[in-house]
């Protein structure tokens, strides 16, 4: 009996031993294969970089964002200001880094209430057929218009603020991301074993939430990496037609505003903070697309 009972113990402790390093494996593989993806490797780390940028360059420059000196205006890259200063004489370098946190900020948070709402609005669609019709109409109506147009629209009549601006960038691109969710939940909705769960008797916002919803994260994931994106286009393009975050406020926008007339004569104001609109939407593109090759390697060319 104590043979059986050491024999046991000893399986024990090898089953446990060979799991450890099945798991350890699984992470190496899985790391591996991360960093074999261009995409999230090379989009990933733009993004590390421009988020540290945003989080900790206002605590390491030296000068007030709103600080006009009259003096040095239009002064040109180099001495005590490494970018130069912009037509109020205020430290572009500064400007820059509390402007990255606005531009980021406004494009995650649409990217996250626009994936939310849309998601939301795209699982009711593709259950409920009766309003199926009705939110694809209404969505329908609202991609028909142009994005920038809309958006405009929106934040005049709400006002030039940050958050309008976010509220009307979230009203663009929610049509997007519900038709992307309706499409894959449509697809999960007539799996056998969904059949079977609704035959069991389960509750439909149980079949939503648990079963279907989880299966539409996949691609919205992807969407929202590209909604990141397309936001911090829209707002830059907002806040250069005057219409987006508000002056004295940085942002990368509002930088270009400024520099639009100035543009001959001090071109470091529309070169750098133009440098980084491309670099962070270029590595939200490649992260995107990283993303959606790790999920799916069949789309992988």
């Amino acid at each position: 009996m104590q043979v059986i009972q050491e024999d046991n113990s000893t399986f024990q402790d090898d089953f446990k031993q060979a799991k450890k390093r099945l798991k350890k494996q699984q992470k190496q593989l899985l790391f591996r294969r991360i960093m074999r993806n261009r995409g999230i490797v090379i989009g990933g780390s733009t993004m590390i970089f421009l988020s540290l940028f945003a989080l900790f360059g206002p605590l390491i420059v030296s000068y007030d964002p709103y600080e006009m000196i009259v003096t040095d205006r239009l002064k040109a890259p180099g001495g005590d200001y490494l970018l130069g200063t912009d037509n109020f004489g205020r430290d572009l370098l500064t400007r820059m880094a509390y402007g990255a946190r606005v531009s980021l900020s406004v494009g995650l948070s649409v990217a996250l209430l626009s994936c939310l709402l849309g998601m939301i609005i795209g699982l009711l669609a593709s259950y409920f057929r009766s309003l199926d019709n009705i939110l694809m109409r209404i969505c329908d109506g609202l991609m028909a218009i142009p994005g920038v147009l809309l958006a405009i629209a929106l934040v005049a009549a709400l006002g030039p603020k940050k958050e309008n601006v976010i509220i009307a960038l979230t009203i663009v691109f929610i049509p997007n991301v519900a038709r992307v969710v309706r499409s894959a939940a449509i697809v999960v909705r007539e799996e056998t074993y969904i059949e079977a769960i609704r035959a069991q008797g389960a509750k439909t916002w149980r079949i939503i939430v648990l079963h279907i919803a989880p299966n539409t994260v996949a691609p919205l994931v992807v969407q929202a990496s590209f909604i990141f994106a397309d936001a911090i286009i829209t707002e830059a393009a907002l806040s250069f037609l005057g219409a987006g975050i508000p002056a004295p406020d940085p942002s990368w926008g509002n930088i270009l505003h400024d520099g639009k007339v100035v543009i001959f004569t001090a071109w470091w104001m529309t070169v750098f903070p133009g440098i980084l609109i491309v670099l962070s939407v270029l590595g939200l593109n490649l992260l995107g697309d990283g993303i959606r090759d790790y999920i799916d390697p069949h789309t992988t060319k």
